[in-house]
């Protein structure tokens, strides 16, 4: 899969969509399982920051929400302080009998500076441990 395509990822919980989209959307919950952020409202236009780390390093992400559907979808852009490039984080989510189908859409890995820090398997590891390890124990307990 090359650096240009969109990484996309599914997983399904046994939970109900609306305690996925809370565990999404509510700061306090998300500091549990995603990033500790200090501020976050599901509203479009609403910028929030991060800090990240790799080997070491501290990355400051910039995201900025672009769409909401309470529910359904949150998208927002994803940049780093310092770095060209810009890409979009979108969840969105489905009800399947009382359990949830999320699908995780991370695009424009591409733009991001050709450097091992955003080299697209690094995104994989990412994503992989935080929807398919650190959301389900969280939304288990």
């Amino acid at each position: 899969m090359s650096q240009n395509e969109a990484f996309v990822m599914e997983r399904v919980y046994d939970a109900a969509v609306e305690k996925v989209w809370k565990a999404l959307t509510d700061k306090e919950a998300m500091k549990k399982w995603y990033f500790d952020i200090a501020e976050f409202k599901p509203v479009v236009g609403f910028e929030f920051q991060f800090t990240g780390e790799n080997e070491g390093r501290i990355f400051l992400h910039i995201c900025k929400i672009e769409e909401v559907v309470i529910n359904k979808k949150l998208k927002y852009s994803w940049r780093y302080d310092g770095y060209p490039g810009k890409s979009f984080v979108a969840f969105e989510l489905f009800d399947e009998k009382g359990k949830t189908r999320l699908r995780l859409t991370h695009e424009g890995l591409e733009t991001f500076p050709d450097v091992p820090d955003f080299a697209r398997k690094n995104f994989e590891a990412g994503w992989t441990y935080i929807i398919g390890k650190s959301l389900p124990e969280y939304l288990g307990k």
